[in-house]
């Protein structure tokens, strides 16, 4: 077999394989509806109420209101982003598809951020896939404003600088309780996160899409979201959990939300940006 052949063999087996891939997470993810403007408030987001006023002026007429609703996809593995995402009462989860059709959170962003860093990060694209886990509204800024006002250096790009430390925090920290942490500490990690970016103590998520997210059997979540309900600290109905005692959640979590939640209120401004 010539080197163009097994070339072309390894293209058709590549893409037949995304194709495989997507089928697996779409029956997840149901297709997103069609989007609306909506009218909502951009500095719900930490990112850009921490904006000095100057640029907060030269972003303004460039943000634009968008719905994020459950299942939509920002971007794919490996596609060229054309605008980064702020969102104010969503949840983002960036997600690592496996060979298998299976896939695993890689960290959650919701108001406290921006999904799409690597397009301002000079690579362009990211092996990861963006899906809105819990529905909501945000913003979104075109790529080539983004890349020229990070490129201006100043607040902008240190107040990203220090995101994007937060980020990384986040994603070693998710690995390491995904190693080391049962799943009933887990799913009280990924539930203080998850409130932490939402205005109040309810999230609209299945139990399923929790499991996915986790990368772990559905079986599991199930089996510790009983547990924590007949410890009176959550209500859940289908689609539906409440934290109903959120200082006893964070009692049953790990260590890994406490590092988490620390490491971004220490490098995030609760002001502006400098």
């Amino acid at each position: 077999m010539d080197t163009r052949t097994a070339g072309l063999m390894r293209d058709t087996s590549a893409a037949l394989h995304g194709g495989v891939v997507k089928q697996c997470l779409d029956a997840h993810y149901p297709a997103p509806a069609e989007q609306h403007p909506v009218r909502l408030d951009p500095r719900k987001n930490h990112l850009l109420a921490a904006l000095p006023d100057s640029i907060w002026r030269r972003w303004l007429p460039h943000l634009e209101a968008v719905d994020m609703p459950l299942g939509q996809v920002l971007y794919e593995s490996g596609s060229i982003q054309n605008y980064v995402y702020f969102p104010t009462s969503a949840i983002v989860s960036l997600l690592y598809l496996l060979e298998s059709g299976g896939s695993a959170e890689i960290a959650g962003v919701g108001n406290d951020g921006i999904v799409g860093i690597s397009l301002f990060m000079g690579g362009e694209s990211t092996p990861s896939r963006a899906v809105v886990l819990s529905a909501g509204q945000g913003y979104r800024l075109r790529a080539r404003t983004m890349k020229e006002e990070f490129n201006l250096g100043g607040p902008v790009l240190h107040l990203l600088l220090r995101y994007i430390q937060a980020l990384i925090t986040q994603m070693a920290q998710t690995g390491v309780c995904n190693r080391h942490h049962s799943v009933d500490q887990q799913l009280c990690r990924w539930l203080l996160l998850s409130m932490d970016r939402l205005q109040d103590n309810h999230l609209a998520i299945t139990q399923e899409l929790i499991a996915n997210a986790l990368g772990v059997r559905r079986e599991g979540i199930t089996e510790a979201a009983r547990s924590l309900r007949q410890a009176g600290l959550i209500s859940y109905a289908r689609g539906h959990i409440s934290v109903l005692d959120r200082q006893a959640l964070e009692a049953r979590s790990c260590e890994c939300y406490a590092v988490v939640r620390c490491e971004c209120e220490r490098l995030l401004p609760a002001g502006l940006a400098t």
